[in-house]
């Protein structure tokens, strides 16, 4: 993906330094749940081989960001009240940072003239870059085990940048626009808080509770399709680079339920699924961007997502 460097630090906060220093490394318990977050990528490493490998436990059937209750808060996790980030030239995560940051923006900003050009009242999102763990600001709290997620009580994508490498380790998922995809999948939930989708299906999910994982499917994949509809945009301004959607492809497969129920030796439960299968993810990932239209992504109106 062609970007430029020197990305704008505008609803940016990084907070590196100080939640490395206050966690102290990657030896917090892992988070049973994370009350209200706005969904993420489900992916394997959170649940399922950081969890094991690194921790020693987890719950490999629990399906990713969205878990449904918050942990220990008293563990003394910093917050988002003093952040404090990392020097560039101390920094040597300074040009994914940068790549962060650009992508970040350039999602916000076309949200915001679509949503605004519909007659929808557009608020940013902000990018909070944490290393080890953080408290969110109604969300709870989270060791880096859970990965990229959303948090609607605070409109913040949450992203530890230690998660690109793990995506290369544990999923084979590589390259710049794999990452791009997994940003833009999180600001995808704004897109949904903003509009009210992810009230309508909380609030469906609580009367149906039966219901939920569906729902949280449908969700998933409108993410993912709002994923593409933004790449479609990157593709009309010529920022496109040969393997680019590949990688997203890549990614948005790695992810899938299915295959990550088995990598991690299970039988794989459909009844089980939150955010769909590598098939369907791919599926809604390249119908929005070869539509570029949001209307194309109502995953909640057909009989099979």
């Amino acid at each position: 993906m062609k970007w430029k460097k020197g990305a704008s630090d505008k609803n940016v906060i990084d907070a590196r330094r100080s939640s490395a220093r206050s966690a102290g490394g990657r030896g917090l318990p892992i988070p049973t749940s994370l009350a209200g977050a706005g969904g993420g990528l489900g992916l394997v490493v959170v649940i399922v081989i950081v969890a094991i490998n690194a921790f020693g436990g987890g719950t490999p059937g629990s399906g990713g960001f969205d878990l449904p209750a918050g942990f220990n808060d008293a563990l003394g996790v910093p917050g988002a009240e003093n952040p404090e980030g990392i020097p560039a030239d101390e920094d040597p995560q300074a040009d994914l940072k940068d790549f962060s940051a650009y992508v970040f923006n350039d999602t916000q900003d076309v949200w915001s003239q679509t949503l605004r050009e519909d007659g929808s009242r557009y608020k940013d999102a902000q990018l909070y870059l944490y290393s080890n763990a953080v408290r969110t600001n109604g969300c709870g709290s989270a060791t880096s085990a859970v990965g990229p997620f959303y948090c609607p009580a605070d409109d913040r994508v949450y992203l530890d940048l230690s998660f690109y490498d793990e995506m290369k380790r544990q999923l084979g998922a590589s390259g710049d626009f794999a990452w791009a995809y997994v940003i833009a999948h999180e600001m995808g939930h704004h897109v949904q808080n903003l509009t009210g989708t992810s009230a309508k299906v909380d609030q469906l999910s609580r009367q149906n509770p039966d219901d939920a994982n569906e729902l949280s499917v449908r969700q998933e994949l409108q993410a993912d399709c709002y994923a593409g509809v933004w790449a479609s945009t990157v593709f009309a301004q010529g920022d496109l680079e040969q393997g680019d959607i590949e990688e997203a492809f890549n990614a948005a497969e790695a992810v899938g339920d299915d295959r990550l129920q088995q990598q991690a030796g299970q039988s794989i439960n459909p009844d089980s699924f939150t955010h769909g299968t590598s098939e369907q993810r791919r599926e809604w990932f390249n119908r929005g961007f070869e539509s570029g239209q949001p209307a194309d992504c109502d995953t909640f109106s057909v009989d099979e997502p």
